[in-house]
């Protein structure tokens, strides 16, 4: 089954959050930690690795700009400077789709990691 496009894009930057409508009627509201969090970047999914890079400290990260690239796929540019990765059409719907999951498996890593969302109390591991 192919993934179907989204026709209505918009970032609302008072709430941080992509509000996507999908040609099947399916609307997600993706905030931009959560998209910044699972960013498909190599620097987040980390390098044929198993396990992404934990992302930490992005509570407050929003969106500096969203772009079409092609016909397939959004680059979002953060106000973090992170900017890579391409959000194929795919990629929004699964992650829209399975968001309460996702979600719930980020902020148990973070606990079980030591890390936390906020950035002004990031934690400083001793090696």
């Amino acid at each position: 089954m192919t993934t179907p496009a989204p026709i209505k894009i918009h970032y609302h930057k008072q709430s941080r959050e992509l509000a996507l409508t999908f040609a099947d009627g399916q609307t997600f509201r993706l905030s931009a930690e959560y998209l910044r969090i699972h960013s498909p970047s190599a620097e987040v999914r980390g390098h044929g690795l198993q396990m992404p890079i934990l992302q930490f400290g992005k509570k407050n990260v929003a969106i500096n700009n969203v772009e079409g690239a092609g016909n397939y796929a959004l680059k979002i540019s953060f106000d973090d400077g992170h900017d890579t990765g391409l959000y194929t059409w795919e990629y929004l719907y699964n992650i829209g789709k399975n968001h309460d999951e996702l979600w719930q498996m980020y902020l148990d890593r973070l606990e079980k990691e030591g890390q936390t969302r906020d950035t002004s109390v990031i934690q400083i591991h001793q090696l």
